[in-house]
């Protein structure tokens, strides 16, 4: 949406598909300004025409669940690692040299070794999602060595605001407790609450992106992109409780089938992008949990089936591509 508000012709890529697609609720507000190609990524004859003519791309297509990776990771490698290559090779085939920014993630860095996390860090990450996002990283950043693509790789923290996904499962800590605020759920906080967090809104997010865009040259290729400062887990939690109106959240034993995959403590340092795109988070948790909280308790129905409040973590069909999205000056 706010690339329509800026006068800036809009194309979606995305296959609608359960488990990682969009919700085409996400752009009722601009449905009449933006082009939407209901297909995969990988579907060469499908998007190489909407390539062909745009100026950049925001390459969001991926599967985020890192549960869900430990569970299926042939489909993980088929989304976020085949489909990126697919992708990639037509962009780089149709419109040679296009600008390319992909959102990557920080579950490359796995445990950090130190806090807080820059572009320095080891690569060491913990599950399939990250070994499959980071190969993707490392396709944008080879094609652009050689010189076929322009990419930017944008590694987010945990990113949370109006229009996230309530009714997929396994998508991070983020998404769930939204959910359960919204139905009046005590939060529940696994282990002792201490791990700490930079959240991510997404107005913030939505400015990285573009300024990585519109940059006329970027060199380093690859930035942080974090949150305005830490915040424990507990207190996350009990930020957004207090919002919601609900009591104080309770701790719960970490479940086992999940130790194995979580980080830790992990917070951003930012300080490269700051420096280079002259970008800063001026959204602080709490503001943002109240615009996210309003925002989805007018919409909550195109969100939340009240039928299925807690949905499992399971899914029914492979996932084609999520979403990737290209403009155009007006």
């Amino acid at each position: 949406m706010r690339l329509v508000r800026d006068g800036t012709r809009v194309t979606v890529i995305d296959p609608l598909d359960p488990g990682c697609g969009g919700n085409r609720h996400n752009l009722a507000p601009v449905a009449g300004d933006v082009e939407i190609l209901a297909c995969s990524i990988a579907d060469r004859a499908a998007v190489q025409e909407a390539i062909r003519s745009c100026d950049v791309v925001f390459n969001l297509a991926s599967e985020i669940s890192h549960i869900h990776s430990m569970l299926f990771p042939e489909r993980d490698l088929a989304i976020n690692t085949t489909a990126q290559l697919q992708f990639l090779e037509t962009c780089a085939t149709v419109a040679p040299g296009v600008r390319v920014v992909y959102a990557g993630t920080r579950q490359v860095y796995g445990v950090p070794e130190y806090l807080p996390v820059d572009e320095r860090h080891p690569v060491n990450p913990v599950d399939f999602n990250g070994v499959h996002k980071y190969a993707a990283t490392q396709y944008h950043l080879m094609l652009s060595r050689l010189g076929r693509l322009d990419a930017v790789v944008l590694r987010l923290t945990n990113v949370f605001g109006p229009r996230m996904a309530l009714d997929v499962p396994c998508q991070g800590f983020l998404s769930t407790y939204f959910r359960q605020a919204l139905i009046g759920h005590r939060l529940e906080v696994f282990g002792d609450g201490r791990q700490l967090r930079d959240p991510l809104y997404v107005d913030d997010a939505v400015e990285a992106f573009l300024l990585a865009g519109c940059a006329p040259e970027l060199t380093p290729r690859t930035y942080n992109v974090g949150g305005p400062g830490p915040l424990t887990i507990e207190e996350i939690a009990a930020a957004l409780s207090a919002e919601a109106g609900l009591p104080a959240p309770r701790l719960k034993e970490f479940p086992e089938s999940r130790k194995a995959i979580d980080i830790g403590s992990y917070h951003t340092d930012s300080t490269l992008i700051r420096e280079q795109l002259e970008w800063r988070p001026v959204t602080r948790f709490a503001e943002g949990a109240a615009a996210t909280l309003a925002y989805y308790r007018q919409h909550l129905e195109r969100y939340l089936d009240p039928a299925v409040p807690d949905p499992p973590c399971k899914l029914g069909h492979p996932a084609e591509p999520a979403a990737a999205a290209r403009l155009t000056t007006a």
